[in-house]
């Protein structure tokens, strides 16, 4: 069960239909996308010495070489190492170091960065940017590998980090089983693909976007890569209207700024098929809005790196029913279980709640993931049983509908992007004067969530924000910056000394954001 035969399978099938676009110019059909992902393949195996199984990074901006080295990697039995392009170069030398990848490829806006650094811990063999010519000879003077390295379903495919609250990110063991049972899931659960559908990739191509490639590949569809390689609300407007028949994934935030652009031009999201939204929480009261102005165009999804895209989802249908006695409460919900997964709502002690009672979400299905790499005590922590403990907590109602209520971990959800306040915490102590400092999100009509830095002095030292900005842009990720900067004499703690961030969220409740 390799992946790569989804492609295969479409280029003997479909093989002149287009399959590649930047902007509006068609870069490939089917057949030259699958040639040039064998030859990379073959380069990948011959001229690197790469074996089944290895890992190769992917520090990349959205660009069009992402599909042919996803499945080039996938047709050598490669696994691929996913690398946030918001990341702090430090951070992405981490994952690369952790996974002990051998190979990454990356964009020209960011690899420099990553290959200055002045004393890289990862163990790369080489740096690839695929703007240079020693990417595009990779893709040339070789034969095609012929057919896709035979892998098992529970073979690693997609090696995604994420953050814990411990502040080092865990890499995520998605397999083949894990990621056709996703691709499966999103024809019976989100959404039906046509070969004339175009998928838009305006989020990271390292995250859900990227992987929704997967049916459309499946499908024979459009591959769309926007010119601004990101999100721009009247670029996609505009690609929607010339290509027609377009589906995209996004965070909230962006689809409250595409339906702002939408209003603004007076357009309805002609040509946009569908929007499959989530990775943060969507007010009902935005996507009320986002229904009236562009209306039966969207589907919400709930999904973990655990378990990618796949945990539940609100139908289209679902959410226009509104004549339906719980049609309100379903909007504020993450919709029902889909087909490949059993899911529960548990107490402390692994038991099943009853209807309407909060617990922590857990699950079980073939879109699971194996474990965390290298990491046999978290993946014990999280794997109980066959049992996914997601660390969420949520409920379920009589007829199926989960809604989230909180989250046990202390995960700030902004603009679709996880941000662990432990790394921004443990940034801001890089400063001399830092003595003590605490991380929350507030909650953010646009943002969903923004960072807020509660931060105690050293004893003479003045602090201002700009000081801290600059720490923070030292050691981490630009989007990972607090928004906001509150200096205070002392942290509240409970006896044991531990910080109450519950009581740091009440400050914020109780006074207006700046």
């Amino acid at each position: 069960m390799n992946l790569a035969h989804l492609l295969l399978r479409s280029a003997r099938s479909r093989g002149e239909h287009p399959a590649v676009y930047l902007g509006t110019e068609l870069l490939y059909d089917y057949t030259s996308l699958a040639t040039r992902a064998a030859t990379l393949a073959r380069s990948l195996t011959e001229l690197h010495g790469l074996q089944p199984g290895d890992r190769v990074g992917l520090f990349m901006s959205n660009d069009p070489a992402v599909l042919e080295i996803l499945f080039g990697c996938w047709w050598a039995g490669l696994a691929v190492v996913p690398i946030n392009p918001k990341l702090h170069p430090r951070e992405a030398d981490y994952i690369l170091a952790h996974s002990q990848a051998s190979l990454a490829f990356t964009t020209a806006d960011i690899g420099p960065a990553l290959a200055g650094l002045d004393a890289p811990t990862s163990a790369l063999r080489e740096l690839i940017s695929v703007e240079q010519a020693g990417y595009a000879a990779l893709l040339r003077g070789r034969e095609p590998l012929a057919a896709p390295v035979e892998r098992r379903g529970d073979d690693l495919a997609w090696l995604f980090y994420t953050s814990g609250t411990t502040g080092r990110p865990k890499g995520v063991m998605i397999t083949h089983r894990n990621l056709m049972t996703m691709t499966l899931c999103y024809f019976s659960d989100v959404d039906p693909v046509q070969p004339d559908d175009a998928a838009l990739y305006a989020a990271p191509m390292s995250h859900g976007a990227g992987l929704y490639s997967l049916p459309h590949v499946l499908a024979g569809a459009r591959h769309v890569v926007p010119a601004s390689g990101g999100f721009d609300a009247a670029e996609v407007l505009a690609l929607g209207r010339h290509f027609g028949s377009v589906s995209m994934f996004a965070a909230p935030t962006i689809v409250r700024r595409l339906v702002e652009q939408a209003v603004a031009q007076g357009e309805d999201g002609t040509g946009l098929k569908t929007i499959v939204y989530g990775g943060g929480p969507m007010y009902v009261e935005d996507i009320q809005r986002a229904l009236r102005v562009m209306g039966p165009r969207f589907v919400q999804i709930y999904g973990q790196g655990e378990s990618p895209m796949t945990i539940t989802a609100l139908s289209r249908q679902q959410l226009m029913d509104t004549r339906h006695p719980q049609y309100l409460a379903r909007l504020g919900s993450v919709g029902v279980a889909q087909a490949a997964v059993e899911l529960r709502v548990t107490d402390a002690q692994g038991n099943d709640l009853p209807c309407g009672e909060t617990g922590e979400v857990v699950l079980r299905g073939d879109s699971v993931m194996a474990g965390y790499w290298r990491d046999d005590a978290a993946t014990a922590q999280t794997l109980r049983d066959g049992w996914l403990f997601t660390g969420d907590m949520g409920s379920l109602d009589a007829h199926g509908f989960l809604t989230l209520r909180d989250r046990s971990k202390d995960v700030i959800i902004s603009g679709g992007s996880n941000i662990y306040p432990r790394e921004v915490e443990e940034a801001l102590l890089h400063h001399p004067g830092v003595a003590e400092v605490s991380v929350v999100g507030r909650p953010d009509s646009d943002w969903g969530e923004v960072v807020v830095a509660f931060v105690v002095a050293s004893e003479g030292a003045q602090l201002d924000p700009l000081t801290l900005d600059d720490v923070c842009r030292e050691h981490i990720a630009r989007f990972k910056r607090p928004k906001e900067y509150h200096l205070v004499d002392a942290l509240p703690k409970n006896h044991y000394g531990k910080v109450l961030k519950t009581e740091l969220r009440a400050r914020l409740a109780a006074k207006p954001a700046p």
